[in-house]
């Protein structure tokens, strides 16, 4: 039989609500302060609104919410069962729900992602979505809402920087550090997810990084394992002190995506020398420019060791985080 023919995209009814949040709650798309139950009816309710839901055979296997709120399409609760990822099934959903948008006079559509999704931007990306430069803001209006979310988790304000080099530096190369033990950089050809979360996790930890802890094993394989995505790994005596991470996944641009080292090698002058092999191997493959990005969690000294470089601030932005030591996410393997 045709696969295709035992596929079934269609609204959701009463029968399906249970399978549906048991799909939400399996992606983590549930949050305390929204009650999954409350959010699938009413948006049954409401004309303007809809859930489409895609089955195989008689298992839910993919959904989406959307909406017109009168100017600009929405998409909500995009999930697809993991078994079932990288089928095509959350293309394929989202085509319909942009078609019924379209049928309904809507002209553009609209989605939010949570910080650290990088699987869901490149998802969306791949759909030819755009980032838009737009700030978020909100107000609870519902206070009883607004305390489970405000008391569940801390928040924390975080000004990050962002800077960039548009041309190689024309200063010498800096030599290495003589610290007693013999030195090598040597890059990670498609690391294993274990040996890349004890790195991340381990040099991360100090700073609050999170956002490669929050992906889970296949997702983040994904984006270690592209070619296109190097790591380099610092060794000092045969083991592991540090790496950095060039993404020239962006055409005609690198980021150095991370950057750090191990707790007992800071203080070395490690830091200084594995920036600048970075750097020069970044610019071996001749970009466009290269940048890289620090925050208030980091190492005091980072900014200045990023200037030093030659990196100039070309943007600043200051917001607010979930603590990430009070959301669940540090100290857990995904």
């Amino acid at each position: 039989m045709n696969v295709e023919m035992t596929m079934n995209i269609c609204p959701i009814i009463h029968g399906d609500v249970q399978a549906l949040i048991a799909l939400w709650d399996t992606c983590g798309l549930i949050r305390q302060w929204n009650d999954p139950a409350a959010d699938i009816e009413r948006a049954r309710a409401a004309p303007q609104t809809e859930i489409f839901i895609l089955k195989d055979g008689n298992t839910l296997v993919a959904s989406v919410m959307t909406g017109n709120d009168g100017h600009r399409g929405w998409l909500y609760y995009l999930a697809v069962a993991e078994n079932r990822r990288h089928q095509g099934f959350g293309r394929k959903i989202i085509r319909h729900a942009e078609v019924w948008l379209h049928s309904q006079g809507v002209t553009k559509v609209e989605l939010m992602i949570r910080p650290g999704n990088e699987e869901a931007k490149g998802f969306y990306e791949a759909m030819d979505y755009q980032m838009e430069p737009r700030l978020i803001m909100s107000r609870w209006l519902d206070r009883n809402a607004g305390h489970k979310a405000t008391h569940k988790y801390k928040m924390l304000e975080v000004t990050t920087t962002y800077l960039q080099m548009r041309q190689q530096p024309k200063t010498a190369s800096i030599n290495p550090p003589s610290i007693g033990l013999p030195i090598a950089l040597l890059r990670s050809e498609k690391p294993s997810v274990h040996f890349y979360r004890y790195l991340y996790n381990t040099i991360g930890e100090p700073w609050l990084w999170y956002e490669r802890r929050a992906l889970n094993d296949t997702s983040l394989a994904k984006i270690i394992k592209n070619p296109l995505v190097e790591i380099y790994i610092l060794y000092a005596g045969g083991a592991p002190a540090g790496y950095a991470e060039l993404d020239r996944r962006v055409t005609g641009e690198i980021e150095v995506a991370y950057f750090g080292l191990l707790p007992e090698y800071i203080g070395l002058g490690l830091g200084n020398w594995l920036l600048d092999c970075t750097i020069n191997t970044a610019w071996h493959h001749e970009p466009n420019r290269l940048w890289i990005h620090t925050c208030t969690l980091d190492h005091p000294a980072a900014l200045r060791l990023y200037q030093r470089a030659g990196f100039e601030p070309y943007k600043q932005k200051t917001g607010q985080i979930v603590d990430p030591r009070h959301s669940g996410v540090l100290g857990t393997r995904n």
